[in-house]
């Protein structure tokens, strides 16, 4: 893989603890659009860079399909990238299961918008770093008087690795042919370059390009998601559903890991925090039928590994970015305080439609694919009628928890493109 032409942010898992900032952009004037696509090509960090050139902060840029028309990319170019992204996220809504409170009418503006062209990331190991580092990228953008900020999003990762549900985020990530960062789980064999980033083979032998090559090659897809987590309400549940299990068993049986990220896989009985970033297991050989970790749960969904389910699991592998926004709610509160908190999403991958939606649509929104109907994920679901029962399987009766609420409301989102920083430059060529 050509990693100095990858951005880093496509291939390396983030590093903990750290903050981020994500800032929204609208092109107004294509020729000062284009010169904010040749800066930031000088300050995006590559997958082979060992150090940025901002120090110690980390920068990706990507652009949406209605930023590369503003840009004055050709229609027929944009005809040739994936037809998901040409749509836009909030005109998938409905398959997503953004439906109701999480429906785009409902969305933060200006997310879902045709306003939103361009999306820079910032990550920086605390905050004041973070904040000197952009303080020293500013002048780049607010001396284009064509490219105006519209949107801006504070996140940060604390020292526990913990979601604002408390759960340690961030384990789980594949490893890639070619790119140099290893896999979190031995027990994976690499996936194909090409699952992940465009102008490689995939797992079916297929490469995927764009025309002209140079705007896709060494690219990648991101689907970027705001989801509000009420955070009061899912303790509440918990603590009316805690029986002779346990709040914190409930808990582990819902995503499949405890708090502390031990698997159950590895730790059926009882926390053990020294597995914390354990990743190293399989579900099929020791526990098909779910009664260690449910089928239902939130890890089994979203990445089943070796179980017997519907669809090639390696087809379906993404990679993953998760990052916490908002005040944490205190310890043991079950009353919500009104403020706005949950996680940033972020989807990376070459295939919108197999990979993200896939795993939206037919793992996370739907049971069907091993058993369950239309039970729904327990943390992840979003709009519709809520989870619907979810089942605990176990000896001698399993347990049901009926009526689960949706905990996590989609308050934005967009599909976005990683172009490659050869890329970056092209777009910030002048063309009639």
């Amino acid at each position: 893989m050509d990693l100095h032409d990858i951005q880093r942010g496509v291939l390396s898992p983030r590093p903990s603890p750290y903050a981020a900032r994500y800032l929204a952009f609208r092109i107004d004037d294509r020729a000062d659009g284009r010169e904010l696509m040749r800066r930031a090509a000088a300050v995006v960090t590559s997958a082979a860079d060992s150090t940025s050139p901002l120090g110690e902060t980390w920068v990706s840029a990507a652009v949406t399909c209605s930023g590369l028309r503003a840009l004055g990319v050709p229609e027929r170019s944009l005809d040739s990238m994936a037809w998901e992204f040409r749509q836009g996220m909030a005109a998938r809504a409905t398959a997503l299961g953004d439906t109701g409170p999480s429906a785009p009418e409902a969305w933060e503006p200006p997310l879902g918008s045709p306003n939103v062209h361009v999306v820079l990331v910032a990550l920086a190991p605390d905050t004041a770093t973070l904040d000197a580092a952009i303080d020293r990228a500013r002048p780049a953008y607010e001396r284009l008087p064509g490219v105006t900020a519209i949107w801006r999003q504070d996140c940060h990762a604390p020292p526990s690795e913990t979601e604002p549900f408390g759960y340690r985020d961030g384990i789980s990530h594949p490893a890639v042919e070619g790119s140099g960062f290893p896999g979190t789980n031995p027990l994976e064999a690499p996936l194909k370059a090409g699952e992940f980033v465009l102008g490689y083979p995939d797992e079916l032998g297929g490469v995927q390009t764009t025309a002209p090559d140079v705007l896709g090659r060494n690219g990648s897809y991101v689907a970027f998601r705001k989801l509000r987590q009420d955070v009061a309400a899912f303790r509440r549940f918990l603590r009316a559903s805690a029986d002779t299990d346990g709040e914190e068993l409930v808990a582990a049986k819902l995503m499949g890991r405890w708090r502390s990220g031990a698997p159950l896989a590895l730790a059926p009985e009882r926390d053990d925090p020294a597995l914390g970033r354990a990743n190293a297991f399989l579900f099929a050989g020791k526990d098909p039928g779910g009664f260690t970790t449910p089928g239902g749960s939130h890890i089994r969904r979203a990445n089943p590994r070796d179980s017997a389910v519907a669809g090639e699991v390696r087809l379906h592998r993404m990679i993953r970015r998760g990052t916490a926004y908002g005040p944490s709610l205190p310890e043991g509160v079950l009353d919500d305080d009104g403020a706005d908190r949950g996680l940033l999403f972020a989807f990376v991958g070459a295939h919108l439609g197999r990979q993200f939606e896939f795993v939206q649509t037919e793992w996370l929104n739907n049971g069907v694919f091993f058993g369950a109907g239309d039970a729904r994920d327990p943390i992840a679901a979003t709009g519709g009628p809520g989870v619907a029962d979810y089942t605990i399987p176990r000896r001698p009766v399993r347990r049901k928890l009926r009526g689960m609420p949706n905990f996590v409301t989609t308050r934005g989102g967009e599909y976005a493109f990683l172009p490659g920083i050869t890329a970056l430059r092209w777009l910030g060529e002048q063309r009639a």
